[in-house]
């Protein structure tokens, strides 16, 4: 675990704002797809740093053992790129409803924050197939980008991101977008696209969309073990609540996609 300082802040459009970071250890990280971490924002008058443990069950402990009220928020995210020990992160702006969103929205250069990986141990590599379909919200699109990013030019691929309207969408080339104020939603969207058996599917965001395209996409004959997924929000729920029950079997699926 290390902190991090911010270096830039680059508005990208009204609701995502792009900040990058140095840190000690980010130059001794390579680089693999969809990479996770764990950010750690301060509490009023608290710290960032926990440990500087690498083992995740020791530093989880230590995490645990901060009392409560300065106990630094911890949110999860996908890189956006990193390169020569620079790392870049896209952050949602949604409101003051969470700690990760209210940061980005004041953040400056030079404010610091902590970050524990990300970690190869859970490094998967990219699918293959005659198509690759990626599927996500705004939470997501770091990752689809970063992903699209990967594909050689002769791959193919369907790509979409739901947003809240047109002044939401980036420069990734060949994303379909969904834009809520058209009364569009990803699932409608996506689960009106043909897709072979032999396809890759992607799939990142709201818990339940997720949920609901991995069961389409199984539907149709996607292998389980071709269908990456991750609920990254829940809605009226916090990573600081407690799990449900839906939770609970989407943690067991991906566990049990791992040994497929």
């Amino acid at each position: 675990m290390s902190l991090l300082t911010v270096t830039r802040v680059e508005p990208l459009t009204p609701r995502m704002v792009r900040m990058t970071f140095t840190g000690e250890g980010l130059a001794d990280l390579g680089t693999w797809p969809d990479q996770q971490l764990k950010l750690l924002f301060p509490k009023p008058g608290g710290s960032a740093f926990v440990s500087d443990s690498r083992d995740v069950s020791a530093w989880y402990q230590d995490y645990l053992a901060i009392p409560e009220p300065s106990r630094p928020w911890m949110r999860s995210f996908t890189v956006r790129s990193l390169v020569d020990g620079v790392l870049t992160v896209d952050f949602v702006l949604h409101g003051d409803d969470g700690p990760a969103s209210r940061w980005a929205a004041t953040a400056q250069v030079g404010d610091v924050i902590g970050r524990f990986g990300p970690s190869p141990e859970y490094a998967r590599p990219l699918g293959t197939g005659d198509l690759l379909v990626f599927a996500g919200d705004e939470t997501a699109l770091p990752a689809i980008a970063s992903l699209l990013e990967l594909l050689p030019a002769s791959q193919r691929f369907r790509a979409f991101v739901e947003v809240e309207d047109p002044a939401e969408e980036q420069d990734v080339p060949g994303v379909r977008w969904v834009h809520r104020s058209a009364g569009e939603d990803l699932v409608s969207v996506v689960t009106a696209l043909d897709v072979p058996p032999s396809a890759w599917v992607w799939l990142g965001g709201e818990a339940s969309a997720v949920r609901a395209l991995r069961r389409h996409f199984a539907g149709l004959g996607v292998s389980k073990k071709d269908i990456e997924f991750s609920g990254y929000w829940r809605r009226s729920l916090t990573q600081d609540d407690a799990p449900t029950a839906e939770d609970l079997a989407e943690a067991q699926e991906r566990i049990a996609s791992l040994t497929e």
